[in-house]
């Protein structure tokens, strides 16, 4: 799975998740795969949607993952009392804005493409749009 050989601090805070819709082009590929809400995409989610591209692909073309899991979450043990600090971390996040590319896609026919990535997006937990190179 994806996650950081190392980091500076174990444990960070958790954050906002706000942002305005902005206004992304594709930068490497032909096709891609852009975010309309604010999440946190987990490490399984990100590797789900790539192993369905590349199977639908056929591992042909190119593939461009555009978010990396960096955020650790951490959970306190169940009925624990409180106090006694912040809890262990458990799995990593990348924290995906609206308009951000999540995957890019390049070196394949336009219907496979198309398929690829609509297949990626039932893996998202958020809503998404296939974008096109103009």
């Amino acid at each position: 799975m994806l996650k950081p050989k190392r980091t500076k601090f174990r444990k960070v805070h958790r954050g906002r998740l706000k942002g305005s819709k902005k206004k992304v082009s594709l930068i490497f590929g032909d096709f891609g795969l852009q975010a309309l809400e604010p999440c946190w995409l987990t490490e399984r989610q990100i590797e789900s949607g790539r192993r369905v591209i590349s199977r639908i692909t056929k591992r042909s073309g190119k593939l461009w993952i555009h978010c990396f899991p960096d955020k650790p979450i951490t959970f306190r043990p169940a009925e624990t009392r409180m106090g006694s600090g912040k809890g262990n971390p458990e799995y990593w996040v990348a924290v995906i804005k609206p308009g951000q590319l999540i995957y890019e896609i390049k070196g394949i026919p336009k219907l496979i493409a198309k398929q690829a990535l609509l297949n990626a997006s039932y893996k998202m937990p958020i809503k998404t749009k296939i974008i096109l190179k103009v």
